[in-house]
């Protein structure tokens, strides 16, 4: 049995600059992530959560500190070379969907997967009607993201998503701008997807969703202030209200 985590991340830091200001979005974080986990990443506003989950996804780069994907550090990769990483080995769930508007669902899908040269043309059709079909939105594939509902663009994010078979899945906000019925059929799909075996990344500001994962890291300041497993838990009724009443401020 590999005991090695799929990522490890060892003492780090990411430091922004602005007017002689040094603001310390993450300050000297270590977390390792097995393969098949599920973990969310919460906090309060400006915590550090968003910023680490791009460190994680290889969409920023941390300031300072390794971080391993299998074992290598991939910190030190050129811009080049972590793109060709990412697009292999990692896949994105956004709170904005992030669909072009003018590519069916089916294109959508695929458009990742054009990067990969190693792919064919049927090879792309295979991955792309597999994903469609995980999410339930095979039937809309020739569709564009306007005639579909909120709940069924994050599906078709989530395809596109899936479609390179990725080591981990990393969502952030995924159901940030769903109504309460879509975020929890969202939800229950990554759920769904974990017990398929997928490794999830999820940040949440919502407690409710949170607990969904099987482990739950709480962020502060930009530090580690805990890091718990979610079973037998309960979110309080006083967090959900609290969380609620922020979302419409």
């Amino acid at each position: 049995m590999n005991s090695k985590p799929l990522i490890q991340l060892q003492n780090i830091k990411k430091i922004f600059y602005t007017d002689e200001v040094e603001t310390w979005a993450v300050n000297d974080v270590n977390l390792s992530i097995n393969k098949g986990e599920y973990i969310s990443i919460c906090g309060p506003s400006g915590c550090g959560k968003s910023t680490l989950l791009s460190i994680l996804g290889m969409l920023n780069s941390s300031s300072e500190g390794k971080y391993l994907l299998e074992g290598e550090d991939v910190a030190s990769l050129g811009q080049a070379e972590r793109a060709g990483v990412r697009n292999r080995q990692i896949g994105f769930i956004f709170q904005a969907f992030n669909l072009i508007g003018d590519l069916t669902v089916y294109e959508n899908v695929e458009l990742p997967l054009t990067y990969r040269k190693e792919l064919s043309k049927e090879d792309r059709k295979k991955k792309v009607t597999q994903a469609l079909e995980k999410v339930d939105m095979a039937h809309r594939m020739k569709h564009y993201p306007a005639q579909l509902s909120g709940g069924q663009q994050q599906r078709v994010a989530i395809a596109r998503a899936l479609a390179g078979d990725p080591k981990v899945l990393m969502a952030d906000e995924p159901t940030g701008n769903l109504d309460s019925k879509n975020a929890k059929i969202v939800m229950e799909l990554l759920k769904e997807l974990h017990k398929q075996g997928n490794t999830i990344c999820m940040v949440t500001h919502d407690p409710e969703a949170a607990l969904m994962a099987e482990r739950q890291i709480t962020l502060l300041d930009g530090q580690i202030i805990s890091d718990e497993g979610t079973k037998g838990k309960t979110a309080s009724a006083d967090t959900v209200s609290a969380v609620h009443a922020a979302a419409v401020e």
